[in-house]
């Protein structure tokens, strides 16, 4: 099949501009993935800039705030968000816009959604507003019976998967997710990676964690994970797609803030896309907790879970872009009980709470504690230790200092923030027994290895350079 060039689009009754380079390349692409002439066309149509291409806003929308400050590193915090949001807020898709009381800078581009920020758009998909960790999410499960946490933590251990990569042969994705995987042009060529990183953990702030409801005493266990390479590959090719797109109707738009048009075939194809990595999610959380009920021998009473990275459509038809926002709206999905999780720090309860809706906040909720400061900052300034009284667990053996309850913001200021501002209603708590979590697994990792081999061999070479001379 041939190329499509300039001259077949003017064949097609398009005004050449310089707009062609960038649809000629697009129109290819399409072609590449299967696409006949008669949608490259159409797909083209859509996005065909007119004189005017979309602008930036020259004034920023206003913006909910609802994010206090009270210490120097808390006001210096929410002005850097508010610095982002108010750049953010002139993307011309925008409608709507809120900051959480967990709200902190995720990049030091300007304009980049912070944590804690949601973002209503309209017939505009951003890639970037829910970045590559795609459904970030928080699951619980409650035992029925009795049990020791020490035994149902370390069973957890016996059977998680925390740091780089993936496993094989532990447990599968169900049949009806890998046959979405492999039937949605975004996904299917990371079929390999939907089955290898299944049930795995990933690093970061990601944890697995034991503890008590406060309303019975059950034993708990709660994760919180999100789509870990598959996500990431889903949001790389969604970028793409996003910033040819963006490219053409909105030049001047920031790369980092460009959207696929919600309401083409580009923009239907990723929307499934994340519906199957939100069922892929969810079904790796409840994989690992089955596992653990099969290895303690314990019934399950009761279980929920929440995504806090993702793209919600409400009955207003517009796009909710919550980047560590929780939503707090009933049927913000199809399995919504009418309650989420809130995680604050691992010597803190984990708060379950009821919807809210509140307007000014879009619906959303914080999804944690939130940070005042980059890791490295907080290390630099301070020399952390593990919290008394609690089983902390690093799973690769070396302790991450940056994820100790000192590196999070204030997790009792959050939580009043939450009930002054009526965000959510807290109506349990799991207690905290003990967590899991990555560990500062690149401090030994395979490519920091090589590179330490290969400077002890530049040294020795050197040094014996030195002797024979």
């Amino acid at each position: 099949m041939t190329a499509i060039n300039g001259r077949d689009l003017i064949a097609w009754g398009f005004e050449p501009g310089e707009w062609f380079r960038r649809a000629v390349a697009l129109a290819n692409a399409m072609r590449a993935e299967g696409a006949d002439d008669a949608a490259i066309l159409a797909h083209l149509r859509a996005i065909e800039p007119s004189a005017n291409p979309i602008p930036m806003r020259t004034n920023a929308l206003e913006f909910g705030v609802f994010l206090e400050a009270e210490t120097e590193a808390e006001r210096a915090n929410a002005a850097a968000v508010i610095r982002h949001m108010d750049a953010l807020m002139r993307v011309p898709t925008i409608v709507k816009g809120a900051v959480m009381p967990d709200a902190c800078p995720s990049g030091f581009v300007e304009g980049t959604i912070p944590v804690g920020g949601a973002i209503a758009c309209e017939d505009a998909i951003h890639p970037g507003f829910h970045s590559a960790d795609i459904c970030c999410s928080v699951a619980i499960t409650v035992f029925r019976r009795a049990d020791d946490p020490k035994r149902v933590l370390d069973a957890m251990q016996a059977v998680t998967h925390f740091g780089p990569g993936g496993r094989t042969g532990v447990v599968k994705p169900p049949d009806a997710v890998t046959a979405g995987v492999a039937g949605n042009r975004f996904l299917a060529e990371f079929a390999n990676i939907a089955v290898g990183h299944f049930a795995s953990q990933g690093d970061g702030n990601h944890f697995a964690a034991v503890g008590h409801l406060a309303s019975t005493g059950q034993v708990a266990l709660v994760t919180h994970h999100g789509s870990r390479g598959l996500g990431a590959q889903l949001y790389k090719k969604g970028m793409a797609v996003a910033r040819r797109h963006t490219s053409i109707v909105a030049p001047r738009i920031p790369a980092h803030n460009a959207w696929i048009k919600a309401e083409s075939d580009d923009g239907r194809a990723y929307w499934e896309a994340l519906q199957i990595v939100r069922d892929w999610t969810k079904a790796s959380h409840f994989a690992l907790h089955d596992l653990v009920a099969r290895k303690i021998g314990n019934a399950v009473a009761d279980r929920l879970w929440n995504e806090h990275n993702f793209v919600f459509r409400r009955d207003d038809g517009l796009y909710y872009h919550g980047k560590g926002a929780t939503p707090s709206w009933a049927g913000f999905s199809a399995d919504d009980d009418g309650r989420t999780l809130i995680p604050l720090n691992m010597a803190e309860p984990i708060l379950i709470a009821r919807h809210r809706d509140r307007a000014g906040s879009l619906g959303f909720a914080p999804h944690g504690a939130g940070r005042n400061m980059s890791r490295k900052a907080y290390l630099r300034e301070n020399a952390p230790t593990p919290p008394a009284g609690i089983d902390v667990r690093f799973f690769c053996g070396r302790a991450d200092p940056s994820e100790l309850p000192g590196a999070y913001k204030d997790a009792k200021s959050v939580r009043a923030q939450i009930a002054k501002y009526d965000l959510a209603e807290v109506v349990d708590t799991v207690e905290p027994y003990g967590c899991i979590m990555a560990g500062d697994w690149e401090a030994d990792a395979p490519w920091r290895r090589k590179a330490q081999e290969k400077a002890r061999l530049k040294a020795d070479a050197e040094r014996a350079a030195q002797a024979a001379g």
